[in-house]
């Protein structure tokens, strides 16, 4: 009996581990898109819910019956680098006029709970002539419907809007397509993860663009820290819960959220928390419920998945020629190079491998294999380009090619 007891338990901690790990990657799941990870988080929602809540501050919602998991994700700072993005070849993210379709077509989605693809265009042709600032949405356009099926095709994905009959994409070709939609408004609620919705700010269309760094503060603003612009010292009213909830939980949304914590990207006051007993323990206890491995070392913080269930991306990768190019040059720099030596490497690879990365072969393609390959560096945390000057951060050393060369597939 005992040692049944002691399997169960252990079930129990792997299948939640896999559910934080599951969620991180991806923060909403839906019953339809995948049946079992969502059975996982439904029966082991009460752990989950609590570690996102303690460790992160972030709320899991989980409906069984509407079949969806939503993990409320909010960061320590806005980052423009995890767009939106088109669900076609290249992946690109979405533009400014996507943005502005996806927030008309969600809101037009709101009161329909089943429409055709041809009369939400109508619709969304009427809401946005009918706003001043908004430009209004031309169906006769090709370019406007290709933006316009993204935006629903994105939806899709979410599982807040489901395709009943048609192929969405072949609006693309023809306004006169038919395709049958019906809608799920609880998930289209669910998508906006800002604590503060921005229509509660009731700022005039002329003062967002001026106003826009104040604004996107005050929509990511949670109260309940008792923060004023983000820092304890600017709110001497604020208590020490306040001020300790807030640095727990900002220390643990960068530590799941980003690829590796360097200390000297916190702040004096995250440093001292996560250095002092009670951060340390927690820092242990959260990973091994978590299911990550703890990589401390004296520059910074690395959580590792072994099983990459937490990532949305992956590198070393041989699957994109962008993140074979980042481990390469990433490889060749000792130490501080400009963009233009990282450019004369990129075109060396191009000739030392003629058969690979064929769309990178144009007039502007050694440019943009290097500028592609940096992009990747730098949203791993590995690089850092200031003013033309590339150096490498402490966790670039552990990718070197020297250290994984017999890894199949880290050359081209």
């Amino acid at each position: 009996m005992s040692q049944l007891a002691n399997q169960l338990v252990t079930a129990e901690r792997e299948e939640v581990a896999y559910g934080i790990r599951w969620l991180l990657s991806t923060p909403l799941i839906t019953e339809r898109s995948a049946p079992d990870v969502f059975d996982l988080v439904r029966r082991r929602r009460e752990p989950i819910r609590k570690w996102f809540d303690y460790y992160c501050g972030w709320t899991l919602t989980v409906e069984p019956r509407l079949g969806y998991a939503r993990l409320v994700k909010v960061r320590v700072a806005a980052d423009a680098s995890r767009p939106a993005r088109r669900l076609r070849s290249g992946r690109a993210p979405f533009d400014r006029r996507r943005y502005v379709l996806l927030c008309v077509v969600a809101a037009e989605l709101q009161s329909v709970p089943v429409t055709t693809i041809g009369l939400l265009a109508d619709r969304i042709t009427r809401a946005t002539n009918a706003d001043e600032v908004v430009t209004t949405f031309d169906a006769s356009s090709r370019s406007e419907r290709m933006a316009f099926v993204d935006v629903l095709r994105l939806l899709e994905s979410y599982g807040a809007v489901e395709v009943v009959d048609g192929v969405t994409e072949t609006f693309v070709e023809s306004a006169e397509a038919k395709v049958l939609y019906r809608v799920d408004p609880t998930l289209l609620l669910r998508l906006l993860a800002a604590p503060v919705g921005p229509s509660q700010l009731a700022v005039p269309a002329e003062d967002v663009a001026l106003r826009f760094e104040e604004l996107l503060e005050a929509v990511s603003r949670e109260r309940r820290y008792g923060l004023s612009a983000g820092r304890h010292e600017d709110t001497p009213g604020a208590s020490d819960v306040q001020r300790n909830l807030w640095l727990r939980h900002s220390v643990f949304r960068r530590l799941v959220d980003d690829p590796v914590v360097y200390f000297d990207d916190l702040s004096a006051d995250e440093r001292a928390y996560l250095n002092s007993p009670t951060g340390r323990r927690l820092l242990r206890q959260a990973a091994e419920l978590g299911g990550f491995l703890l990589e401390e070392r004296a520059e910074g913080v690395l959580l590792i998945d072994v099983d990459s269930v937490a990532t949305d991306s992956r590198f070393p990768d041989d699957v994109a020629n962008a993140k074979v190019a980042a481990l390469l040059l990433l490889d060749t720099m000792s130490g501080p190079a400009t963009v233009e030596q990282l450019e004369f490497t990129a075109a060396a690879l191009l000739d030392r491998f003629p058969r690979w990365a064929k769309s990178y072969r144009g007039d502007e393609g050694t440019r943009q294999l290097a500028a592609d390959a940096l992009a990747v560096l730098t949203d791993f945390d590995l690089v850092r380009v200031t003013a033309g000057v590339v150096r490498p951060l402490p966790a670039a050393a552990r990718y070197a090619v020297s250290a994984t060369r017999t890894t199949e597939g880290t050359t081209p």
